[in-house]
């Protein structure tokens, strides 16, 4: 396998990437990977590094950068919602790096996954989806658990606390005053309420709707992102992108986020390999 570390303009702005290669060969289908949150090109321990190492075993190029000002990339960080220019520039660089590439298929996770939802138009040939963030980006200014806990959809706080009731051991705490009961009241009120749809979650649905090109999402069925997006999947703003040939939903039994246990990492290759057609 070939690594190489290269750079490229984002609106004037230096940026880094990576680009893996079989022996230098290139296929004609790349796989371009766009990291979430604050994440560096190589992801979650390695996690983006590894899917790079797999495809490009399998004479896939795989191009991996980071945004502008995260990692060793210039210029400011605008967040996922201020990436499409960076989006663009790193297709556009993956094509003048990458000889006899024709088709570019596109994986995000996270945050990842609900940039290139929105910002994907007439650059990709299909697009993977993975536990797309469908939750106001004002809510990742808090700090701390309240923050965690706000962030969540009612659907995933309802998965939360089932897991926890099923649990034997929620009684005994229960029964010894190891559980706050007022924080258990709260809980249960926002487990109880009825979720709206954010106006990210109609952002993702309105660009989804007439797209053209393959859309696969992947869900890691017991994280809490996933939960959060498979309760605005089922509202009234989805309808018409559930019922497109062209989008596909499928998950996998897991609450790994990353996809980081073996199964659902398998599970995540297998389904990548599906849309490289490999």
């Amino acid at each position: 396998m070939k690594r190489q570390h290269l750079w490229f303009d984002i609106g004037g702005d230096r940026c880094a990437a990576t680009l893996d290669n079989a022996d230098g060969k290139n296929g004609d289908t790349g796989l371009l990977i766009v990291s979430g949150g604050n994440e560096i090109r190589s992801g979650a321990h390695g996690g983006q590094a590894a899917i790079a190492q797999y495809f490009a075993a399998r004479n896939v190029p795989v191009f991996r950068y980071d945004r502008r000002g995260i990692g060793d990339s210039a210029g400011d960080n605008r967040g996922f919602p201020g990436s499409k220019d960076d989006i663009a520039a790193a297709a556009q660089a993956f094509r003048q790096h990458t000889r006899g590439i024709s088709r570019i298929i596109a994986f995000g996770n996270c945050d990842a996954a609900s940039a290139l939802a929105l910002f994907h138009a007439d650059q990709f040939d299909a697009i993977l989806l993975a536990n797309p963030w469908v939750i106001e980006p004002a809510v990742t200014t808090q700090r701390g658990a309240d923050a965690a806990s706000s962030s969540l959809g009612t659907a995933a706080i309802r998965a939360r606390y089932w897991a926890r009731i099923k649990n034997p051991r929620s009684i005994i705490d229960l029964l010894t005053g190891k559980i706050n009961l007022y924080k258990l009241a709260v809980g249960i009120a926002k487990a109880a309420a009825k979720e709206n749809t954010s106006p990210l979650a109609r952002k993702i649905a309105s660009a989804l709707e007439n797209t053209k090109i393959p859309v696969h999402i992947m869900l890691a069925e017991r994280d809490n992102t996933a939960l959060t997006f498979k309760s605005a999947w089922h509202d009234a703003a989805f309808n018409t992108v559930r019922k497109s040939p062209n989008i596909a939903l499928s998950s996998v039994d897991s609450a790994s986020h990353s996809f980081a246990d073996a199964n659902a990492k398998s599970w995540l290759l297998t389904q990548i390999s599906a849309a490289l057609e490999i």
